[in-house]
C-alpha cells in the first residue's frame, strides 16, 4: 500500500472508525487508541482488498473487534473513572443531546447496532458481518434497542410534565 493510498483511506474512514469505537467504549482516549490500532493494522495488511466496499467492511470489523478486546482487557476493568459522565459531543439541540445520552445508556451490542445501522447507513447484513452475528440477531437487537430507546425517552418526557 502506498503512503498516498493509506492517507486517503485514513482520511476517508478515520472519523467512522473513531465513532464506532467511541460508541462501543464511551471514552474519547480509548476510541482514539482503537482508531490508531485499526489504521496500523490496515497499513500492515497492505492493499489486499477486492474492492473499496471490502476494505470498509474489514475496517468496521477490526474496529469492533479491537473495541471488544479493549473492553475485556484487565487494565480497563481495573480503571476507576474520574467522572461518570461520558464525553458527549456538544449539541445545542436538547433533543439530540437527550437521544445521544439514551443511546449511550444502551448495552454495547445495542449501541453499536444502532450506530452502524442509523449513523453509518450499513444494512442489516453489513452490521451482522461487522458484529459477527446473524442478520436475524441484528434485527432482534435493532428492535430491542428501539423499544428501549422509546421507553427511555417516553419516561423522560413524562417526567418533564408540570403538575
Amino acid at each position: 500500500m502506498t503512503d498516498e493510498t493509506f492517507e486517503r483511506v485514513a482520511r476517508t474512514y478515520g472519523d467512522m472508525l473513531y465513532r464506532v469505537a467511541y460508541h462501543a467504549l464511551k471514552n474519547r482516549a480509548d476510541a482514539e487508541d482503537v482508531t490508531q490500532t485499526v489504521l496500523l493494522k490496515l497499513y500492515q495488511q497492505g492493499d489486499r482488498f477486492e474492492s473499496e466496499e471490502h476494505r470498509k467492511h474489514w475496517l468496521l470489523r477490526v474496529a469492533v473487534n479491537e473495541s471488544r478486546r479493549l473492553l475485556r482487557s484487565f487494565w480497563r476493568s481495573r480503571a476507576v473513572p474520574l467522572d461518570e459522565q461520558w464525553d458527549a459531543p456538544v449539541s445545542d439541540d436538547p433533543a439530540k443531546r437527550e437521544l445521544f445520552q439514551a443511546v449511550m445508556g444502551l448495552e454495547t451490542k445495542y449501541r453499536l447496532t444502532i450506530y452502524l445501522y442509523y449513523y453509518e447507513g450499513c444494512s442489516v447484513k453489513e452490521v451482522a458481518a461487522a458484529l459477527h452475528a446473524n442478520p436475524s440477531t441484528v434485527q432482534t437487537w435493532l428492535q430491542r434497542a428501539r423499544e428501549r430507546l422509546r421507553r427511555e425517552l417516553s419516561e423522560e418526557e413524562e417526567g418533564k410534565g408540570y403538575v
